[in-house]
């Protein structure tokens, strides 16, 4: 009886400690009402983030997302910046969806852009870009000739060359422009990439291995609307996270948790995200965030169950690379923080 009781106290205390911390946890509004659509977000550390979105727009933070500094690129007005690659507070990479592509690269804080790509061809369209250092990175593009499109380069955005080695692609199947994140790269070099449409899938490239690996995702795909959209390394596991966003309230297949020890194994969270999520960002130990139109969710215990702590639309959260700012963005110039 004495154990029963000792059982349920520790049962009590650890619900209370968790619900202490999904309590805490809490999104607030910085900046809103801008004309355009964020889904560019790249968090420097715990002063400095950039942001970039349609109609040519990027902003610059200094003080943790109190004031930005807001620019409309000249000659670019009708871009759609899709994924931004900050290094610092005066160097940042960005891309253009659409027809025509461009990759641009400031080194003045964002008061003049070079052109660093220029592609006309419609067939060219360009997803996510991620970096493994402050020289090495890639841009993913939609496939052409079922081959995904796979921009590199080595000097730190000066200059891009698509990759002979890329990975295949099955007929229907593409990645998703929705936060910059269906493409992430470890600073040791591996790749991975999450697709949708005809099929969702996990492509994986090791570094000094020549050789892509390609599994199949349990998460919701078939249709152009459906698939794995994000994904994310923690220090255990990997989250993908997607759905379907013509039916952004639907809860089926939307999550799933990628274990590569002692097994690689692909399972889904007992309480899965309340719809369908565009970005999932590691914070710490067990703990990620993941948000989209039907609001953001919190895990921490890898995954396994979620809680929606927010019903506000955003298109993608990002973590600080150096240090512990969380930052999302979305629609209509809207940035907020997550308080933790």
């Amino acid at each position: 009886m004495k154990l029963g009781r000792i059982f349920i106290l520790d049962t009590l205390f650890c619900f209370l400690s968790f619900s202490a911390i999904l309590k805490a946890q809490t999104i607030t509004i910085l900046q809103q009402d801008k004309p355009t659509s964020i889904r560019g977000l790249s968090v420097v550390d715990d002063k400095t983030a950039w942001i970039s979105g349609s109609k040519g727009y990027i902003a610059k933070t200094n003080d943790s997302g109190k004031t930005w500094e807001w620019n409309q690129i000249k000659g670019y007005e009708k871009s759609d910046f899709r994924d931004i690659e900050a290094f610092n507070d005066k160097e940042a990479v960005i891309m253009s969806s659409g027809s025509p592509s461009f990759i641009l690269k400031t080194v003045d804080g964002g008061q003049t852009w070079q052109e660093k790509y220029h592609k006309t061809d419609t067939t060219y369209f360009l997803d996510a870009m991620d970096f493994a250092d402050n020289l090495h990175g890639y841009i993913l593009g939609d496939p052409i000739n079922n081959k995904f499109l796979l921009l590199e380069t080595k000097d730190g955005g000066e200059t891009w060359n698509e990759i002979k080695n890329a990975p295949y692609a099955i007929p229907g199947e593409a990645a998703f422009a929705a936060s910059g994140t269906c493409l992430r790269v470890s600073n040791k070099g591996a790749i991975y990439i999450v697709s949708g449409g005809k099929n969702a899938r996990l492509i994986s490239l090791q570094p000094n291995n020549d050789q892509w690996q390609y599994v199949n995702l349990p998460i919701t795909h078939g249709q152009s609307s459906e698939g794995a959209f994000s994904l994310s390394i923690g220090q255990n596991q990997g989250i993908m996270i997607g759905g379907d966003y013509a039916n952004d309230k639907k809860t089926d297949s939307v999550a799933v948790i990628h274990k590569v020890h002692p097994l690689l194994t692909f399972t889904h969270p007992q309480t899965g995200p309340a719809g369908f999520q565009s970005s999932v960002e590691y914070i710490k130990s067990n703990t990620f965030l993941s948000t989209g139109t039907p609001g953001s969710n919190i895990t921490t215990d890898g995954g396994k169950t979620w809680k929606q702590i927010d019903g506000t639309s955003f298109n993608v959260c990002r973590k600080a690379k150096h240090g512990k700012l969380v930052l999302l963005a979305g629609n209509s110039g809207k940035i907020a923080i997550l308080n933790l």
